[in-house]
């Protein structure tokens, strides 16, 4: 049986975590996958951490381990911890607000059971899924950042920075990643782009964005930090 490692990295995420937690227990995935859940606090000021222990000592048939940073570094520095201690076969990430829906975990699953792919993009820009309109300018940052990063890896993502990537794991695991915060996802796109004959496949999902006021941390600095990981891993730094 083959197992789907899912990340959670969570940052005082005090209202959801549970709601997300419940929501991957009951998951019903295609293709006999079992999960393995993996929530990586980021040193969490509130009681995010509580939550999670008692969610596990309450569910003790979900595979499900806390892993914790010792000081607050970034959601990059807490997927590398997750990538390096998960155990499944293929890594998909599941930030702990629910902007995004597990349910749709299927949809990005297909191409790489079917024998097809090696890497699933969840795509918030194609197909006919719901999508919350709130940002004008993050989506038209979103969309530059896509179509530069294209320019350099010659691929026709519509969604680089989409929270959705599914990875085989050897993939995943085989690539040397630095960036701590968010600039993970340009470079992730640009090291796995170099992988030799990797099969790429994108899928429409759906997307539930928050606002500032709910929660959402990224932010206009983080956006220029992922332009400079576009230019630096495409041309600077392999």
């Amino acid at each position: 049986m083959k197992t789907l490692s899912i990340l959670v990295p969570a940052y005082n995420e005090e209202n959801t975590i549970i709601e997300v937690l419940n929501e991957l227990k009951h998951l019903k995935l295609d293709y006999n996958i079992s999960t393995e859940i993996l929530v990586i606090d980021d040193c969490s000021k509130d009681n995010t951490v509580k939550l999670v222990k008692s969610f596990i000592a309450d569910n003790k048939d979900v595979n499900i381990n806390l892993l914790e940073q010792a000081m607050n570094k970034g959601k990059g520095a807490a997927l590398h911890k997750g990538i390096a201690n998960c155990k499944g076969d293929f890594i998909i990430v599941q930030d702990a607000d629910l902007e995004y829906d597990p349910n749709e975990f299927n949809i990005l699953l297909k191409p790489v059971m079917q024998g097809k792919g090696d890497v699933v993009y969840g795509s918030r820009f194609m197909g006919g899924n719901a999508h919350r309109i709130l940002f004008f300018w993050h989506t038209i940052g979103n969309k530059f950042l896509t179509l530069l990063s294209n320019a350099f890896t010659n691929l026709n993502l519509t969604d680089m920075e989409t929270c959705y990537k599914l990875f085989r794991a050897d993939i995943l695991k085989s690539l040397e990643l630095k960036e701590e915060r968010f600039g993970f996802e340009p470079e992730v796109t640009a090291k796995m782009s170099r992988w030799p004959d990797v099969r790429i496949y994108e899928v429409g999902i759906s997307y539930y964005g928050r606002t500032y006021k709910e929660g959402k941390k990224i932010n206009w600095k983080d956006g220029f930090r992922a332009l400079w990981c576009v230019l630096k891993y495409n041309t600077i730094s392999k």
